[in-house]
């Protein structure tokens, strides 16, 4: 097993160099001088050029991402032009509500998606299972700002069960920090339920028309435990491949809710940095977030082996 975890993180570096590499040339190659940006319309050209070359701006492009990612390397993702702070710093200062927005739609897909999933294919071709195949369709074609505007006006305008924007940490109540995040989160959650939906629906019929399955209901196995213990366990696998997946996916698309509903997360923070042309807090936020997701799908990787035994990683 460790063996095989050192393989996987190893494998890991040369998707985060092509990642690093990628992010920065799509940064610097974009119109727009940070310096002339903090300086100002008023700012001549002697000064943003006075100012780019104390930030290090002048220097070749190629010098320009040895000094940045050696300093990633050290674990300095370099220093906020416009906040006057480590990229380190601003990051971990937003990521809380991006993490309790990512895990409660997380939380929120699957305990509605799995269940849902297993009643389709347990129910397969019947007027149930057409009506949430349906469901699903119009889940995935809906965009979750859409969605997101469509609950405020709703839960926090008519309505006025939830606050209609804004966010509350965590050590100010479970119940006010919650009530902030549902709403975004079932926006966020949607198109991730029905993924998880399909997938669950998908993976429970092969698993169902199986010889081993038509053998335990055959010995008289209740058809609960059959579901349960026997088919759902065996389907697994490919469920928390698409779970593991879009983990990721989750916290990078928090960044159009975040902005519907005033949440100070990593989409904020993104969004302000974009405007800024702030490249230092660009670059560093996008390989973070590469590097929560490599690390989810690794935690899956291991898990296969935990949830199927026939799973041997240490074997080739």
């Amino acid at each position: 097993m460790l063996a095989y975890i050192v393989k996987r993180i190893v494998s890991l570096i040369p998707v985060l160099f092509i990642v690093s590499l990628a992010i920065f040339l799509i940064v610097h190659l974009t119109p727009g001088n940070p310096a002339a940006v903090i300086l100002g319309l008023e700012a001549t050209e002697e000064q943003v050029e006075a100012l780019s070359e104390e930030m290090g701006l002048n220097l070749p492009i190629h010098q320009q991402y040895i000094n940045w990612i050696s300093g990633v390397l050290q674990g300095d993702f370099g220093t906020s032009y416009f906040m006057d702070e480590p990229v380190t710093e601003a990051i971990l200062s937003h990521l809380g509500p991006t993490l309790s927005l990512a895990i409660l739609a997380e939380i929120i897909a699957l305990i509605i998606a799995i269940p849902v999933g297993i009643l389709a294919a347990y129910k397969r071709g019947s007027v149930t299972d057409q009506s949430l195949m349906v469901a699903t369709l119009l889940g995935m074609a809906v965009p979750s700002f859409l969605l997101g505007l469509l609950f405020m006006l709703l839960f926090g305008v008519q309505l006025q069960w939830l606050p209609v924007a804004g966010y509350e940490p965590l050590n100010e109540g479970l119940w006010a920090h919650f009530q902030y995040l549902i709403m975004p989160a079932i926006s966020l959650g949607a198109i991730q339920a029905a993924l998880v939906v399909r997938m669950t629906r998908s993976s429970m019929l092969d698993v169902l028309n199986t010889n081993y399955i038509k053998s335990v209901r055959s010995k008289g196995v209740k058809e609960f435990k059959l579901v349960f213990k026997h088919a759902l366990r065996n389907a697994f696998l490919p469920i928390l491949t698409i779970i593991g997946q879009s983990f990721g996916t989750l916290v990078a698309g928090a960044v159009v809710v975040e902005t519907i509903f005033n949440i100070p997360g990593i989409g904020q923070l993104i969004i302000n940095s974009v405007e800024r042309r702030d490249f230092a807090v660009i670059q560093g936020v996008v390989l973070f977030v590469t590097l929560i997701y490599v690390f989810v799908n690794l935690i899956v990787d291991l898990l296969y082996g935990v949830i199927d035994p026939r799973v041997r990683l240490e074997r080739k």
